[in-house]
C-alpha cells in the first residue's frame, strides 16, 4: 500500500478556497484542477502527450476511436485516462446566480454562465449521471490490449469527484464506490486524509481498494479461528449440527451489531463481561437471542429489539463455553463483519464438519467468485441494460413533455 497523504490543514484549506470559487468554465479549468488534485493526494502528475497513441498511458486529451453505426470512426478526446486505473471525465457547474444587484436598472436577473448546469439542481444531477456514461463509452472505446479501467471518475471541478468501480474489469458492473451514499466527494472532504488516501489509491493501486481482496482475507483468518473454536467444541462431545447451528447465531450476531441492526459493539460488550464468569454465558446470550427473535424488549441490552425472522434464533440454545473457547469466540466478534464475505458461513461448515455432517446438512462452500461468473451474465446484466434502457426512456419523455424555465416548470401542449 503506498504511504498516507501527509498534507497540512492549512494546504487543504487553500485548495478547497481556490477551486471553491471557480465555476462554469470546465475546459479553462479542469487540466490545472487535476495537477494540482494530484499534488494535494501525492501522485505524478500527467504525463505529455505522445504521437503514439499507445505510448499515452497517462494522459490528458487521450484519443479514441469509436465506431460508428454506419462503418465510419470518429475521433473522441478523454479528459484524464491512466490505463490501468481510470477513465475520468470533468463537468464544471456554477452555483445559484446572486441575487439582483441594488444598483441594477433593468428588473432582469443578470446572465451568468451555468457551465455544465446549476448545481442541486435536476439538470446538475443529470448531467452528471449522463457525463458518467461518457466516461463508459470512453472505457468501451480503449484497444481491447488495454482492458477496462477499475475505475470511471466524474468530476465537477472544485465542486465533487465521483467514483464508480468494476473490479472484475469485464465492464458491465460499474457501481458507485464505495456505496451509493458515499461515492461522491465533496471539495470539503479532502480535508479527511482518509478520502485522499482513497483517492491516491485509485490512482496508483486501485485494485487494493476491491473490498472483495480485504473481505477474503478476513474471511480466510475468521474462518481458521472459528474453525478451531467448532473442532473444540465437537471435542466436548457435542454433535456437530449443533455446533454448527449455534456458531451461525454467533456469526449472524456479530454481522448485525457491526451493520447496527442490535446496538453497535453491543454483543462484543458482553461477551467480554464473561470473562470470569463464562458459567453465565449459556443463560445471558440465550436471552438475548430469544429477545431477537420475538422482537422484544432485552435485557441484556437493555434496549427494545428488531424482531429477526426467518428461523435462525428460534433455537436459542447457546453452547456451554470454556474460558479458552469464550477467548476465540471474542477475536472473531473484534473483526469488522461489514468486511466479512457472507460466504463465511459456507467455509465454516465446511471446515469444522466432517463431510457425512456436512451431507446430512447440505453445506457447500461456493466462493463468490465462481457465484458473479454465474449471477452477473444472467442476472445483473440483463437487469443492468433494462434499467439504462428504461432510464433513457425516462429522460427523453421527460426532455419532450416538460419546458422547465425561471419559475414552475410547464408542460408543453403536444
Amino acid at each position: 500500500m503506498n504511504a498516507p497523504v501527509d498534507v497540512s490543514a492549512e494546504v487543504v484549506a487553500s485548495f478547497v478556497a481556490r477551486w471553491s470559487a471557480s465555476e462554469a468554465a470546465e475546459r479553462a479549468n479542469y487540466q490545472l484542477f487535476l495537477t494540482e488534485l494530484c499534488e494535494l493526494i501525492g501522485v505524478a502528475k500527467p504525463e505529455p502527450t505522445k504521437a503514439n497513441v499507445a505510448e499515452n498511458a497517462y494522459v490528458f486529451e487521450r484519443d479514441v476511436t469509436f465506431q460508428n453505426l454506419d462503418g465510419t470512426t470518429s475521433i473522441g478526446r478523454i479528459d484524464l485516462y491512466k490505463r490501468g486505473c481510470f477513465v475520468l471525465e470533468a463537468k464544471q457547474g456554477s452555483e445559484q446566480a446572486a441575487p439582483k444587484d441594488e444598483f441594477q436598472l433593468s428588473d432582469k436577473p443578470k446572465k451568468t454562465k451555468k457551465g455544465t448546469a446549476v448545481r442541486g439542481t435536476k439538470s446538475w444531477d443529470d448531467a452528471m449521471v449522463k457525463a458518467r456514461g461518457q466516461a463508459e463509452q470512453y472505457a468501451r472505446a480503449l484497444p481491447t490490449d488495454e482492458g477496462w479501467p477499475p475505475f470511471l471518475i466524474v468530476v465537477d471541478v472544485g465542486h465533487s469527484i465521483e467514483l464508480f468501480a468494476d473490479f472484475t474489469r469485464s465492464g458491465k458492473t460499474y457501481l458507485p464506490f464505495p456505496d451509493p451514499g458515499s461515492f461522491r466527494i465533496s471539495m470539503d472532504k479532502l480535508a479527511d486524509a482518509e478520502q485522499r488516501q482513497k483517492l491516491k489509491h485509485v490512482w496508483t493501486e486501485p485494485l487494493s481498494l476491491d473490498p472483495s481482496r480485504r473481505s477474503a482475507k478476513v474471511t480466510r483468518e475468521l474462518a481458521d479461528k472459528l474453525a478451531r473454536l467448532a473442532k473444540s467444541l465437537e471435542g466436548s462431545q457435542l454433535a456437530a449440527g449443533r455446533v454448527a447451528q449455534f456458531l451461525m447465531r454467533c456469526l449472524f450476531t456479530m454481522f448485525a451489531e457491526d451493520v447496527e441492526l442490535i446496538p453497535l459493539g453491543s454483543f462484543t460488550e458482553l461477551l467480554h463481561s464473561l470473562k470470569g464468569e463464562v458459567h453465565n454465558f449459556p443463560d445471558m446470550v440465550r436471552a438475548l437471542w430469544e429477545a431477537m427473535d420475538q422482537g422484544t424488549f432485552s435485557p441484556i441490552l437493555r434496549k427494545k429489539l428488531r424482531r429477526f425472522n426467518g428461523g435462525l434464533f428460534e433455537d436459542c440454545e447457546a453452547l456451554p463455553l470454556t474460558e479458552e473457547q469464550l477467548a476465540l469466540l471474542i477475536e472473531a466478534s473484534k473483526a469488522n463483519w461489514r468486511e466479512v464475505e457472507p460466504a463465511i458461513f459456507g467455509t465454516l461448515l465446511e471446515r469444522a464438519l466432517d463431510p457425512i455432517e456436512r451431507h446430512k446438512l447440505g453445506a457447500h462452500y461456493t466462493p463468490r467468485a465462481y457465484v458473479e461468473r454465474l449471477v452477473m451474465p444472467t442476472v445483473i446484466e440483463p437487469l443492468r441494460e433494462e434499467w439504462e434502457a428504461v432510464h433513457t426512456t425516462v429522460v427523453a419523455a421527460t426532455k419532450s413533455k416538460w419546458n422547465v424555465s425561471r419559475g414552475p416548470a410547464r408542460i408543453n401542449p403536444t
